[in-house]
């Protein structure tokens, strides 16, 4: 039954992942008031976003095995995307640094140097490590550089339930640039695909996909917080802060783990996150947290599907407002929010896995 359950699992995760592009349908979407959408650009499996030092938005897309480099003008308009890597292992995770531009390949993190100014002929990468965990299961790496410099990697669970390696698995790892210095920054986190940092604490702030097959309503997703290193946030033993697995729970009580920041829906996927930040925004938008909710893809009803807003209060995540809706119309699926980035103007791009696009949001005032 196990093994059933998880080939059922890989096909809708394929079919959502890989399958054929949908539509984009920006006129269903509501923003709030004074805020526009617009497509900015396709990108098959669109996933994670990273922005150059020369006006180029880098994407990752996981099941294409790509990386695509998109330049864009000095008013935000973009030219024509050109892929500047192939035949990747799941390449979701962007990011970069100093001149180079970081990709993860699973048990892989590639850098390209300069590759700015080499879009038409892309030097063969520089692997700075080799030996992350090689399982697929969760495999696809968010990846980002902190205000320390370091890259920061995430390396999810490789099993729904299960009691990894917790020096290898669940985790988040930071290493420097050429791939020394690693150490793991926290631990019992299922499987995170986003993260930023506040620029006014300098806090580590990540989306965590909480487990499945507990029933369409348990556990709940969490966004947290790491406050310092070596924290520990729950997995497998305990969901969401207040949670006891049915299997490992036993083992550890809840009251062992840091507390999330905030409990979400269940299966409502959070990923990307991206502080607010520039004066494009209005000064109540100003250093607000923006998420994207992949969404459900075994709950019964689906859940999700959309961009959520909140503001930080200490350690807790409040004022949670729904900030895009119309992912979801009804049971039927057109759109999957994932990463978030901000360009130098301060306007928001969205990447959309399921749709093969990537939108820009921007604030064009009240009507």
């Amino acid at each position: 039954m196990n093994r059933l359950i998880r080939l059922a699992a890989t096909l809708l995760v394929l079919q959502f992942a890989g399958g054929c592009a949908a539509e984009p349908q920006l006129t269903k979407l509501r923003l709030p008031e004074g805020f526009a959408i617009e497509l900015w650009a396709t990108v098959p499996n669109a996933r994670g976003l990273a922005i150059g030092a020369g006006s180029i938005v880098f994407v990752g897309s996981m099941s294409a095995g790509t990386v695509t480099a998109i330049p864009f003008d000095n008013a935000m308009r973009p030219k024509t995307p050109r892929v500047i890597a192939r035949g990747l292992k799941l390449p979701l995770g962007v990011a970069w640094h100093d001149g180079s531009l970081f990709v993860s390949a699973v048990n892989r993190i590639l850098r390209y140097d300069d590759i700015e100014s080499k879009l038409d002929s892309p030097p063969i990468p520089r692997e700075i490590a080799s030996d992350l965990p090689g399982e697929t299961h969760h495999g696809g790496r968010y990846i980002a550089f902190g205000p320390d410099g370091m890259l920061y990697i995430g390396i999810g669970a490789p099993c729904n339930i299960c009691e990894p390696d917790p020096d290898r698995y669940a985790l988040i790892l930071r290493m420097a640039p050429d791939g020394r210095h690693r150490e793991v920054f926290a631990r019992g986190i299922r499987n995170t695909v986003g993260f930023d940092w506040d620029a006014r604490t300098g806090k580590l702030w990540f989306s965590d996909n909480g487990r499945d097959w507990l029933g369409d309503d348990l556990p709940p997703d969490e966004i947290n917080v790491a406050t310092e290193p070596g924290e520990h946030f729950g997995y497998p033993y305990c969901h969401a802060g207040n949670l006891s697995d049915p299997e490992f729970g036993a083992r550890r009580p809840c009251s062992d783990f840091r507390q999330p920041a905030v409990r979400l829906g269940a299966h409502v996927a959070p990923l990307g996150l991206r502080f607010i930040r520039g004066t494009q925004w209005p000064a109540a938008w100003q250093g607000r947290i923006i998420f994207a909710e992949h969404g459900s893809w075994n709950r019964n009803k689906k859940s999700g599907y959309r961009l959520m807003s909140a503001a930080v209060a200490g350690d807790r995540l409040i004022d949670l407002q729904e900030f895009a809706v119309g992912f979801l119309q009804g049971g039927d699926v057109w759109g999957r929010p994932v990463d978030l980035a901000q360009l130098p103007d301060g306007s928001l791009l969205v990447s959309d896995d399921l749709a093969g696009a990537i939108y820009r949001i921007r604030y064009i005032g009240a009507p």
